[in-house]
């Protein structure tokens, strides 16, 4: 996150990251969603000022530099030598420790992927850009029509000969 004054960054123009693992889009999502729960009631109150943006910059700080962290790490021990031809991935004569680790152990396997869908520190949008429970009467959300297009089906029938 950067922030000057009145200008909040987020996502791809406030941090560098890189396309191992895909998590780029994950950060960019959760700064967006700590900017509207941070910035809403300041914003509709309109009484902004410099440390709200900082706030945000504060929450996501964390988070990006762990991603950061984790990928310099994958480049360094997995990304730069498997391609200047340092590893033989293929001809590799047994699977590394780790990845032996990983497979015996469910719990540690699952930490991973949990940390790369939900991140370091979880955001969690805030009410008002929540949807509706399913059958709550909410008059200013209009239901999209489902289907009005939908083909008739008509069972098959072999043609006759």
């Amino acid at each position: 996150m950067r922030q000057v004054d009145d200008l909040l960054c987020i996502g791809d123009a406030a941090h560098a990251m890189s396309p191992v693992g895909g998590v780029g889009i994950d950060l960019a999502i959760q700064d967006a969603v700590a900017a509207a729960r941070i910035l809403t009631a300041p914003l509709r109150a309109g009484t902004t000022t410099t440390r709200d943006p900082a706030r945000v910059q504060r929450r996501r700080a964390i988070p990006t530099a762990v991603i950061q962290a984790v990928q310099r790490v994958l480049h360094a021990r997995l990304i730069v030598p498997a391609l200047t031809g340092r590893v033989e991935i293929a001809g590799a004569p047994s699977t590394p420790r780790t990845l032996r680790l990983l497979r015996r152990t469910p719990v540690i396997r699952s930490i991973p992927p949990y940390l790369l869908g939900r991140g370091v520190l979880p955001e969690h949008a805030p009410d008002f850009a929540r949807r509706p429970p399913a059958g709550s009467a909410d008059p200013t959300r209009q239901e999209p029509r489902r289907n009005r297009l939908r083909r008739r089906r008509v069972p098959y029938r072999p043609a006759s000969r």
